[in-house]
């Protein structure tokens, strides 16, 4: 429904009300059975209206909530295949990458400063790929996205630098357009 027409209807419920007030004020004055009759059918059509625009507010504003559900889904491509998932679980995906980066990192420098050799599949969080998983995605796919932020920040921590992320106070995260080149996430 177009704005103005709900504006319209507003203001002639409105109107309607203020009618009533005044017919209620002059009924105390000696209205007749006729008049009053008149007035309480009056009210009751304007509280038909105000029902009716109720109905259709919340008809409008369900529509708004499934336009906004639909804008919020995704779809990410991985192995051939596409999963779609909401915004909520596109940010636990993304949030899986950054959770392997950061672990990674701390991971590389750790093995780098005691001189073991690169291999970040020794690590028992790279194989358990759960660190920070939630069951609203898929474990699998969770653990996919965590291990590929995993090798990447095992990489730059085992060498000292940041080729795959930034180190922003102390807090390492991976660099949006790696996180976009592994998630190859879309809206849809």
């Amino acid at each position: 429904m177009k704005l103005f027409n709900l504006k319209s209807l507003v203001g002639i419920a409105a109107l309607g009300l203020a009618f009533i007030a005044g017919v209620s004020d002059v009924s105390a004055q000696g209205w007749g059975k006729n008049d009053q009759k008149h007035a309480i059918k009056q009210q009751r059509k304007i509280e038909k209206e105000q029902a009716k625009l109720e109905q259709q507010r919340l008809r409008l504003e369900r529509q708004r909530q499934q336009q906004l559900r639909v804008h919020n889904r995704y779809r990410v491509y991985r192995n051939g295949s596409w999963y779609n998932t909401d915004n909520r679980g596109a940010d636990l995906l993304r949030q899986a990458v950054n959770q392997g980066y950061r672990q990674g990192y701390a991971a590389g420098r750790s093995d780098s400063n005691r001189r073991a050799s690169l291999n970040w599949g020794g690590s028992s969080v790279y194989r358990s790929g759960s660190y920070g998983y939630q069951s609203y995605v898929d474990r699998s796919q969770y653990q996919h996205y965590f291990r590929e932020g995993f090798e990447r920040g095992y990489q730059d921590g085992y060498n000292s630098r940041y080729q795959y992320g930034t180190n922003n106070g102390g807090t390492v995260n991976i660099l949006s357009s790696i996180l976009g080149s592994i998630l190859n996430i879309q809206r849809y």
